[in-house]
């Protein structure tokens, strides 16, 4: 792995697969002490489907971490317990169907009490429907926020817990095709639910060689070798171009109605989810009376390092919209593994690439080589806002007369009570708490104005 002067890429916990671990991920921690998770996540989408799976969660025992040996162990923890999280949260008809005043969470039995002092800063809501939230019992909340503390990651299912941990390969498969890859826990079960993971786990392989070739494009502008940078631009470019094949990738296993019904509402969050249920998001309790209310954004790839490591990379700044755009692209670094996120923030101090080519002239080779890069990116942001269209614009559209009185709710039948129309749908949220689509072409949008 090359190796820039500035940066030791290993000390960020990248490695030759990018910001996918070494070695496969762990299939299994290997203490039977944590059985009890393990055996839940062997048939969790069943367990979801029958309507069990919060009874045998409350059930649990309340689990300590101490038994976990190494960061593969704690990073499969976190992945268990994040799908366990959401199975829980979203596994039911609806997200607050517990109420304060009939749990009884393991092992004391007490219950917050005073739910008013602890719900969350800006909310506002009648006490009836405080005393309806969402409540995730002690054997869950207790050892995730110690596993999420040690990884610096937040106790939900982050796009690390979903897919950077979260898959197989044979040994000595291409990880690069995601047709050799599988996950290791499902929310659904279903093969369009693994397919949309893999192609991420591939997308973020085929960026691992990108990682130190940006790094080297870097130490050529700070060199003043420009007929190098124009190389490594053009390399840079076909890495992204390989991408967007792989994203395209997309429509060949994973079908719209399946995704929109049945994956998406899992992957939602607890932040912006007052339609979809959760008005205060969700009491993480840790016993004895004691926790407190958390609002996390579901996982999204906004939470993959590599994409924003591409716009620091050609200093794409998405400050120029301000507001939501920025603040949330932000706020997304923190649902990022801790040591990625001190990668960015080290690549973001010396990104030059983009101040160099500004002092080339306005026909030279470099810039041509830039603002091909640039526009290729944004053709990558293009395919992002297609792909959302066809599979959740165009579902929630046809389905919304047939599903506006539904008794289930979730992210989905959230969006069927919004409007039958299309042009209802242009506020439609995220799984990250976003308004979807205006968000992704603002970003796009910010992208392509950065040609120069």
């Amino acid at each position: 792995m090359i190796q820039s002067p500035e940066i030791r890429l290993d000390e960020y916990s990248i490695t030759d697969r990018g910001f996918l671990p070494t070695g496969l991920p762990l299939q299994k921690i290997s203490s039977v002490y944590y059985g009890p998770w393990e055996t839940l996540l062997v048939d969790l989408p069943g367990l979801i489907k029958t309507g069990r799976i919060r009874g045998l969660v409350d059930n649990l025992p309340v689990l300590m971490t101490e038994y976990l040996h190494d960061e593969p162990e704690w990073r499969r923890a976190y992945s268990v317990l994040g799908l366990l999280t959401h199975a829980y949260i979203w596994g039911g008809e609806k997200p607050r169907d517990v109420s304060i005043h009939s749990y009884r969470p393991h092992p004391s039995g007490k219950v917050p009490m005073n739910v008013n002092m602890v719900r969350p800063m800006g909310v506002s809501v009648d006490t009836e429907t405080l005393m309806r939230s969402q409540i995730l019992p002690p054997c869950i909340s207790k050892p995730f926020l110690e596993i999420s503390a040690h990884l610096g990651l937040p106790p939900c299912a982050t796009y690390a817990a979903l897919t950077l941990w979260n898959f197989t390969a044979l040994p000595g498969a291409d990880i690069t095709n995601p047709d050799n890859l599988r996950t290791l826990g499902s929310l659904t079960g279903t093969g369009d639910e693994e397919w949309f993971m893999v192609i991420s786990v591939a997308i973020e392989a085929k960026g691992a060689r990108l990682i130190p070739l940006m790094l080297d494009a870097i130490a050529a502008a700070t060199a003043n070798d420009t007929p190098r940078l124009v190389a490594l631009l053009c390399r840079f470019t076909d890495g992204l171009q390989d991408i967007i094949a792989t994203l395209k990738r997309m429509y060949e296993k994973c079908a719209p109605e399946v995704f929109f019904h049945q994956i998406r509402p899992f992957l939602a969050g607890s932040k912006n989810m007052v339609a979809a249920g959760l008005p205060c998001g969700v009491f993480y309790d840790i016993g004895n009376g004691r926790g407190e209310w958390h609002q996390y954004s579901g996982g999204s790839n906004a939470q993959s390092s590599l994409i924003q490591t591409f716009d620091i990379f050609l200093g794409v700044s998405h400050s120029a919209t301000g507001g939501m755009q920025t603040g949330f692209i932000q706020e997304m670094r923190r649902y990022m593994p801790a040591p990625h996120r001190c990668f960015l923030e080290k690549l973001s101090n010396l990104a030059n690439v983009r101040s160099f080519v500004l002092a080339s002239g306005l026909t030279s080779p470099l810039r041509e080589a830039y603002n091909a890069a640039i526009m290729t990116l944004s053709s990558f942001r293009d395919a992002h806002i297609q792909i959302a269209s066809r599979y959740i614009i165009m579902p929630a559209c046809s389905s919304a007369r047939a599903q506006a009185h539904s008794d289930k709710i979730n992210l989905a039948t959230a969006s069927y009570q919004s409007g039958a129309s299309r042009a209802n749908f242009s506020g439609l949220a995220g799984t990250g708490g976003t308004s979807l689509i205006p968000f992704l072409k603002q970003t796009r949008d910010t992208t392509k104005d950065a040609t120069c």
